[in-house]
């Protein structure tokens, strides 16, 4: 038995091995690129991506290691977001109540509002917040033993009934715009006479996605990584072993709530902006693209995803693609999910090596046959 699980242990610390190189070059060419580009609207669109890697890894904690499929991670995004947003707009008004709540009809600023004008408070609650509602949500789903298509439906529908809600009530939300014309934490961003603030937002965001790899590889390094891979590749015998897999499920769950929320904080700073737009389904079913493509299972994957599909779009959505970009994304999720299942580091893992050693079988009988 040992000799059979040994060769591979060593596959998969050497795996694990590549993918921590490979993310360490990613964290330095971004560290470097500020200093690289001309100009700070790439320096901006990078830190998105940084923000948008964070939730790729939060994303395949919870599908690619625990095989749950949400559909509505768009959810935990936006509510880290507009926590951070309504911080920022009350720095912005000095406390006073914002534009569309005057456009409400509104005199005074809501109750809810007013713990969002502390800073600390405001980001204990972009952990709490999402935290708890997660939580909540996964106690009852988990406790009824749902899983597979009818988890992603129920993440599809919370994170639309929500969408309703904040678009309904646009004297407390802003609406359909959403909550705008905002600075970040350390200031105005755009343009270059703001360049030092952008750099510092800049380098936290590149620290955190940092510290979020970290966690996220610390977690499914350990036994309770391999937990997660049981009751993805089956929950029933994990569940007869004796293990409480609904407080596993529930657990992951909530962390990559949070993790996703810090993500959306982080966006609003580089953004100005947040408006439900994050919140709809398309958008959640997007961030499922970018683990797919990278690589779901790996959390490199996720990372290596998030940037490979926006800087296509950034690319693609602009020129002669404009009409077309979307089709060409869609083109390479399917050709991915169709063709290269463990999508590009699968290509870079298992068929690149796989072909090599195909051409060599090849080689030899025609070498031994010229000798």
């Amino acid at each position: 038995m040992d000799m059979l699980t040994k060769p591979a242990l060593n596959v998969v610390k050497k795996s694990r091995k590549g993918y921590h190189i490979t993310f360490a070059v990613i964290a330095l060419l971004l560290a470097l690129s500020p200093f690289l580009i001309d100009g700070t609207s790439l320096v901006q669109f990078l830190g998105k991506c940084m923000c948008y890697a964070i939730v790729g890894i939060a994303l395949d904690l919870i599908w690619g290691y625990t095989g749950m499929l949400s559909l509505g991670h768009g959810l935990w995004f936006c509510l880290g977001g507009y926590a951070m947003a309504m911080f920022l707009k009350l720095e912005g008004t000095g406390g006073k109540i914002t534009d569309f709540m005057q456009t409400g009809g509104l005199d005074a600023l809501p109750w809810f509002w007013t713990p969002f004008g502390s800073f600390p408070v405001t980001l204990a609650l972009i952990i709490v917040i999402p935290a708890v509602f997660a939580g909540l949500v996964g106690f009852f789903v988990f406790r009824s033993r749902i899983k597979g298509v009818y988890f992603s439906i129920i993440t599809q529908a919370l994170t639309w009934a929500v969408y309703s809600l904040f678009m309904a009530n646009s004297k407390y939300t802003g609406g359909n715009n959403g909550i705008t014309d905002i600075a970040s934490v350390f200031g105005k961003t755009k343009g270059e006479a703001n360049r030092p603030n952008l750099l510092l937002l800049f380098f936290v965001t590149l620290a955190v996605l940092v510290l979020v790899y970290l966690l996220a590889t610390y977690l499914t390094g350990r036994k309770f990584g391999k937990l997660l891979i049981a009751i993805r590749d089956g929950e029933n015998r994990t569940y007869f072993s004796g293990y409480s897999v609904n407080s596993y499920k529930n657990f992951i769950y909530a962390v990559s709530a949070v993790l996703a929320a810090i993500a959306g904080a982080l966006f609003v700073n580089f953004n100005g902006s947040i408006t439900p737009t994050q919140m709809t389904i398309g958008y959640s079913i997007t961030m499922v693209i970018w683990v797919a493509v990278g690589g779901r299972g790996t959390i490199i994957g996720a990372v290596i995803g998030a940037f490979f599909i926006n800087l296509c779009e950034y690319n693609f959505s602009s020129g002669i693609l404009v009409e077309a970009w979307q089709y060409i994304i869609g083109a390479i999720f399917c050709l991915t999910i169709l063709l290269f299942k463990g999508g590009i580091v699968g290509i870079v893992r298992d068929n690149i090596p796989s072909l090599i050693r195909k051409i060599k079988e090849r080689k030899k009988p025609a070498e031994k046959e010229a000798a």
